[in-house]
């Protein structure tokens, strides 16, 4: 595992949100970073890898110190899907092993409807969400008998964040705050071993 990349990325993230004004979009260079990091895979703890057969894993990599972005790995087991769902952050979705689909969805009458931009992310790819364009959407596994890794870098500490969950019917939303799936987060600062 080369850790130095994870922990070149943060250092490089965090010097970029410093230049961003407060509430703005991050720069161009952020999201080249972001892909290039997501186009290796070579620097993804093992413990932030793990599936479970119940339900999707959210692993915290990184958290900045005043919660301006977080960086999150999301273990997908076969056929595992999210509810619909928004964030309230900008966030960019970065393809690490094997495949997801997104559908946006948007309001219509009370309920949402799919859009019809069913996405595919293959490894090195991303995908933007931004709040005002519309972040409501569903990712699932795009396989049905192997695990899936993406990884998701967002505007603000998305375990902590107060989101919600849409029933498409109706548009009743739940009110949801995700947390995180494990406890471990990966020391990037321990040059010990390398």
């Amino acid at each position: 595992m080369n850790i130095t990349r994870l922990r070149a990325f943060v250092v490089l993230a965090t010097k970029l949100i410093n230049a961003t004004p407060a509430h703005g979009m991050p720069s161009d260079a952020l999201l080249a970073a972001f892909t290039d990091l997501v186009s290796h895979d070579d620097w993804l703890p093992e413990s932030c890898t793990r599936s479970d057969p119940e339900r999707y894993q959210q692993h915290l990599l990184h958290c900045d110190p005043l919660e301006r972005f977080s960086l999150v790995s999301f273990v997908w087991g076969p056929g595992q899907r999210t509810p619909v769902h928004d964030h309230g952050v900008w966030g960019y979705v970065g393809m690490l092993r094997g495949a997801e689909t997104g559908q946006r969805f948007v309001r219509r009458g009370r309920g949402f409807e799919a859009d019809g931009s069913l996405t595919r992310l293959e490894p090195g790819d991303v995908d933007i969400l931004l709040p005002a364009e519309g972040d409501v959407h569903q990712v699932a596994n795009a396989f049905a008998d192997r695990t899936s890794i993406s990884v998701h870098l967002y505007g603000g500490n998305i375990g902590a964040i107060a989101r919600h969950v849409y029933d498409p019917a109706t548009g009743a939303a739940k009110p949801f705050i995700s947390g995180y799936s494990s406890q471990d987060v990966p020391n990037l600062w321990d040059r010990s071993s390398g």
